[in-house]
């Protein structure tokens, strides 16, 4: 049995890479699923082509998440289109790394709008919609806890900063049998940060295991936490990082 049959799921931010990847999870497990971009409309397209290629449900919607407005209307059109929200994927985000000292104010401001702003509007918007079991999930980073090496202050920052909202969104939604729940991925193969890149054997030999994750790995911890068997944990940060942070 599909775990998300009959459910929806908004994952922001999931035209390549880690969200593309949780959006065609959710999908498999049953759940119609709409998707946010916001310069990459051909590859959107291509992750709602596979996904009604596999007999499933998907629409993409332009959304820029530094823009507080566009993301809640990407969240009311999706309970719109199908009916309803079940789960809500803060997916999007940025990463600058570089050295604090050569951070603009505008670089600081950006990170700040998309990777804590974006989350608190979509999560905000999205409680109306979801019901009792309800599920809110946000990809952050092993780096929330631990920097191990220069350039990531901001980034980290960011991404720490989401510790402190999902325990309280947690308080703040218990009551209404809705559970909030933190996703930290670590060095996990993308285009963006290839296996094969460079650097990429530096942050191996930060990791436990000594390893890349994949995105499926990431996706998989998504799937668990949206599904049934995950309701009792709230509050909680899921470390998916090869022991980047032991």
């Amino acid at each position: 049995m599909k775990n998300l049959s009959n459910k929806t799921a908004l994952v922001t931010g999931a035209s390549r890479g880690i969200g593309a990847a949780i959006a065609k999870r959710l999908a498999r497990e049953g759940a119609n699923v709409a998707i946010t971009y916001n310069s990459s409309p051909d590859r959107a397209e291509a992750v709602v082509k596979e996904i009604e290629a596999a007999g499933g449900k998907a629409i993409a919607i332009k959304a820029d998440s530094s823009d507080p407005n566009a993301v809640k209307a990407a969240v009311d059109k999706t309970a719109e289109t199908f009916g309803g929200l079940h789960v809500l994927v803060n997916n999007a985000g940025i990463a600058m790394l570089k050295s604090v000292e050569d951070f603009t104010l505008e670089d600081f401001d950006l990170h700040t709008s998309v990777n804590i702003r974006a989350v608190f509007a979509g999560s905000q918007a999205a409680i109306k919609h979801l019901p009792r079991g309800g599920r809110i999930i946000t990809i952050g980073s092993c780096m929330a806890e631990r920097v191990a090496g220069p350039g990531g202050s901001v980034y980290a920052m960011s991404k720490s900063a989401l510790i402190g909202l999902t325990k309280g969104m947690a308080r703040d939604l218990g009551p209404k049998g809705i559970t909030v729940n933190l996703v930290h991925p670590g060095p996990t193969d993308t285009d963006m940060n290839p296996a094969d890149g460079v650097g990429a054997d530096w942050q191996r030999s930060m990791n436990a295991l000594g390893s890349f994750g994949s995105v499926e790995d990431v996706a998989a911890m998504v799937a668990f936490l949206a599904g049934p068997e995950s309701g009792n944990i709230t509050g909680a940060g899921m470390l998916v990082d090869s022991g980047n942070n032991v």
